[in-house]
């Protein structure tokens, strides 16, 4: 072990398996997507949401800034008359009380469409 590592605290280290998380499937016998906090952490926190097709998260504001990124599946993100298609690999940062919303297509191609949510809060736990 080297001199730098005995340094790091226990605590230092939180690791989320996002996708492997319980609640990442949604009801599609509801009109919105399933919500699951995952993190609550130093700074940021991790929330999914998931969607079926046709399911939305209709208009809301986030306290603070945030990223989202699509995990899985597509999702459609919406602010003001801008919609940005989520796909996976496809991030956006929005400031924080901005309305926004989001939407999965009728036609998804997948069962399950996975938002994963940063809420980049800047506190300490």
């Amino acid at each position: 072990m080297r001199d730098d590592e005995q340094l790091i605290p226990d605590d230092a280290l939180t690791v989320v398996d996002v996708l492997g998380a319980d609640g990442v499937a949604p009801d599609p016998a509801r009109d919105r997507g399933a919500v699951n906090r995952l993190l609550t952490g130093d700074g940021a926190n991790l929330i999914t949401f998931s969607f079926a097709p046709g399911q939305s998260w209709p208009d809301h504001q986030a306290a603070h800034p945030i990223t989202v990124q699509c995990l899985a599946g597509t999702l459609d993100f919406t602010v003001g008359k801008r919609t940005v298609r989520l796909d996976p690999g496809v991030v956006v940062h929005l400031k924080e009380r901005v309305l926004h919303r989001v939407d999965c297509p009728a036609d998804a191609a997948d069962p399950v469409n996975v938002l994963l949510l940063t809420m980049l809060t800047g506190e300490r736990h």
